[in-house]
């Protein structure tokens, strides 16, 4: 592993970190492709037909001798610590007893079925090591739901805890991660394992990618995907100051958990671990808060800053399938409260009008497409939706309804499959959500369509309340009036006690326009 690493930190080649001439400085955007490029500095990467594992490239960045004497991974909920000698040792101890008593190998899928625990990032690392493709799901899934997902993916083995395993299919060899075998297998004093050969172009994982608008897909992501994002943190980590020590909330399932799970090692940050919930945190020391996977809607940021005016609040947009596509950087960033950030470096977008096909400018709201080196390779065994998801050019069609800006900050409208109809208009959604929870009186709201005879849909509102306050359906429906064209108003308000949502803050939209629809007497 650290001859691999080595190989991999010699063979790093930086790119001009000059925009082209034809590129729009302020936007990004290029008039003769018709192209948005990031404007950060371009970060280096390693040649692409290098052999070489994500926990490599990771692992190459630490200093040999000595190693941080800081924590690598923190339990929040205990003070259970992992340094980074223990965490090296115990992912090279990890590896060696699956290789030889599990027996996984190079290209077997290892399915992961845990709630936050410290070991995880070890499993995850000593797995990648191995080439062992990772394959985590939702610990809450029902066990339907985990079969759907076991199916996709077809895992030779699968790593639970006592409280996750009976969800399992039954024919699935299962090892506990609560088990004193399991324990066992981190102390290991076994022979080194065997350097496995690994392409940046394996795949190095495989995620469930939202099923909010239809059936859930296993993307492939591979190892060049998590070397390229990990490259970009690492090009933008500050040089001086304070040791790094991140908060990770995101669920270690989601890509955005993943990552961030991962991602610390090549950074020598501390990550710490939420295995818990606790009722009160000291925040003295809080700098800033990433917020990704759904659009933090502008009230809920002022909010923050208000109670927090020395933190910032980081917005980024991705995606399962793309990586990391934008994100704030810095003070000045973060105060477009609006939008999701500028271009991760290494990326390129086109906005494209999904109804004729046009290729749009700044400021013209469009499909996004992108084009980079976090790309997943494709869904596992899916020819169909792969030929619908990349064009003929390598280019991912995101889904997503966005715009750039004159200052080349990103803004996400909506999801194009979400897109209301009425009549001759379309309605996004997240645009009526982001006006009704700007309301004082309203804590939380989901925006919906529905069949209408005359109009063909029409936005329905699914309004929670703020505790102690009776706002009415016609106040709901007047709030938004004021502010939206008339064909965006809101026809019909329902309040309910809270609104459903996946763990990584997405509106539950299918789920609720299922639960709606078979309630036809409410409308």
């Amino acid at each position: 592993m650290a001859e691999t690493a080595a190989a991999a930190a010699a063979a790093v080649a930086a790119e001009s970190s000059s925009p082209a001439p034809s590129i729009d400085p302020r936007s990004g955007f290029c008039a003769a492709t018709r192209t948005f490029h990031s404007l950060r500095p371009a970060s280096p990467l390693p040649p692409p037909s290098l052999p070489l594992s994500f926990p490599s490239f990771a692992f190459s960045f630490l200093p040999s001798s000595p190693l941080p004497s800081h924590p690598a991974l923190v339990d929040a909920a205990n003070g259970d610590a992992i340094s980074y000698p223990e965490l090296l040792s115990q992912t090279r101890s990890l590896a060696a007893a699956l290789r030889s008593t599990v027996a996984v190998s190079k290209g077997d899928v290892a399915f992961v079925l845990s709630p936050p625990r410290l070991d995880v990032p070890v499993l995850y690392l000593a797995l990648l090591s191995l080439g062992v493709v990772v394959s985590p799901a939702n610990p809450v899934s029902t066990p339907p739901e985990i079969s759907r997902l076991v199916g996709l993916s077809r895992p030779s083995v699968a790593f639970a805890t006592s409280s996750t395993a009976h969800k399992l299919p039954s024919d699935l060899p299962t090892v506990l991660l609560d088990s004193p075998r399991f324990r066992s297998f981190l102390k290991a004093d076994s022979a080194p394992v065997p350097d496995v050969e690994i392409m940046q172009s394996d795949t190095a994982a495989i995620q469930y990618s939202s099923g909010t608008t239809g059936q859930v897909k296993a993307a492939a992501l591979p190892h060049r995907s998590f070397i390229a994002m990990a490259a970009g943190f690492h090009a933008l980590r500050p040089v001086d100051g304070p040791q790094q020590v991140t908060l990770l909330g995101a669920p270690m399932f989601h890509s955005l958990g993943f990552f961030f799970a991962l991602k610390g090692v090549a950074l020598a940050e501390t990550t710490v671990v939420m295995t818990a919930e606790a009722s009160r945190y000291g925040l003295p020391a809080l700098r800033r808060v990433v917020c990704g996977g759904a659009p933090l809607h502008v009230a809920a940021a002022r909010r923050f800053q208000s109670r927090f005016p020395r933190v910032e609040l980081q917005q980024g947009y991705g995606a399962t399938e793309a990586g990391g596509i934008s994100r704030m950087i810095n003070p000045e960033e973060c105060c477009h409260l609006r939008s999701a950030g500028r271009l991760a470096q290494n990326v390129e977008v086109k906005i494209v009008d999904h109804v004729t096909g046009n290729i749009l400018s700044v400021g013209q709201k469009g499909e996004l497409w992108v084009r980079g080196p976090a790309l997943m390779k494709g869904y596992v065994g899916d020819d169909e939706a792969n030929a619908s998801a990349f064009d003929s050019e390598g280019w991912l069609k995101t889904g997503d309804l966005c715009y750039i800006d004159q200052d080349g900050f990103v803004h996400v409208v909506d999801r194009l499959k979400e897109l209301i109809k009425y009549k001759a208009y379309q309605v996004p959604p997240a645009e009526l959500e982001h006006v009704l929870q700007s309301s004082p009186k309203i804590l939380d709201a989901a925006v919906i369509p529905y069949p209408h005879e005359e109009a063909g849909q029409i936005p329905v509102a699914l309004v929670v309340r703020q505790p102690g306050c009776d706002i009415s359906e016609t106040e709901v429906m007047d709030y938004v009036a004021q502010q939206v064209a008339p064909y965006k108003k809101i026809r019909k308000v329902l309040f309910v006690d809270r609104i459903p949502k996946s763990p990584s803050g997405k509106i539950l939209r299918r789920e609720i326009i299922n639960q709606i629809c078979g309630s036809v007497s409410r409308l």
